[in-house]
């Protein structure tokens, strides 16, 4: 993304220090995402687009999709690997090769619309992960979890009206992309939180609005779009929470997983740009998900 911009490679060098630091990838295994296929891709997004993002794709130098989100010339294998990091997490999840899978991806994808980059993100990495559940694995109700400190709007774009989908998410409200708010479809259950909100609030919302909806949706598999970025330690925004609480979080999910789906759960990166608080919760996040 250029020089200081926050969505940077190091992101993932401080998850993967602290999951070493903190014992739990010697009881987990690792795959190397492969490319995702402009047919996976299409499912969530015109395949006019794709193929514009492919074109736009420059061989050097950067070339902005907007004022936040670039491209350089090893930007779309990247897009593409974290896409297909998604459909790959799916497949081993599905076929019981594993129970619960995390996908540590760059560049994020909740804001990416159906055919609109922006925020950092250019595919849209969950939805394509849950469209590949419903459409090749013929799952009926698919579950996404949103708890980034921005609205997913990309997310709920795609899939607003979804019989299939259901999404629950918090956001600081009013924030970047200043939408999520009003009027959302009768399948999106977002709770806007104010600056300065912290582990009170977002545990209210979860339990009041999130368990409940899932409840009565009953998801035959559950993803993450797993933001980090409503740390306290996170400057970027304003929300307050804590390590723990995403610890918490994926526990009172996983609970609905394992009652309704079979324990199946696809979690994909999303944001968190203050490195030592982003690789903690992570920790405590994969912690729940291993089982350890």
């Amino acid at each position: 993304m250029g020089a200081h911009h926050p969505e940077q490679p190091a992101r993932l060098s401080a998850i993967h220090d602290q999951l070493i630091s903190s014992g739990i990838s010697a009881h987990v295994k690792s795959y190397e995402a492969p490319l995702a296929s402009d047919e996976q891709l299409a499912r969530a997004h015109p395949l006019e687009y794709v193929r514009a993002i492919r074109d736009m794709a420059p061989e050097e130098g950067t070339v902005h999709l907007d004022p936040d989100t670039a491209m350089n010339r090893y930007t779309l294998d990247a897009a593409l690997r974290a896409a297909g990091a998604g459909v790959m997490a799916t497949d081993l999840v599905v076929t019981k090769k594993a129970t619960t899978a995390f996908c540590p991806v760059r560049p994020p994808g909740h804001h990416a619309c159906r055919a609109r980059a922006m925020g950092f993100c250019i595919f849209n990495n969950v939805a394509v992960a849950a469209r590949h559940a419903i459409e090749v694995h013929g799952l009926e109700r698919v579950a996404i979890i949103d708890f980034d400190v921005h609205h997913g709007n990309g997310t709920e774009d795609i899939f607003e009206n979804d019989e299939h989908v259901v999404m629950a998410s918090i956001f600081q409200h009013p924030f970047y992309p200043y939408s999520g708010a009003d009027n959302p479809a009768s399948n999106m259950f977002n709770v806007p939180l104010a600056a300065g909100s912290g582990s009170r609030e977002f545990r209210a919302a979860v339990t009041k609005t999130w368990l409940p909806a899932l409840e009565d949706f009953r998801p035959q598999m559950v993803f993450f779009s797993a933001g980090f970025d409503a740390h306290a330690e996170d400057d970027m925004a304003m929300l307050r929470f804590t390590d723990g609480d995403y610890g918490w979080v994926t526990e009172q999910v996983k609970t609905i997983a394992d009652r309704y789906s079979e324990g199946r759960i696809v979690s994909l990166l999303e944001g968190g740009y203050a490195l030592s608080a982003l690789g903690r919760s992570a920790v405590q996040h994969v912690r729940v998900l291993a089982g350890i």
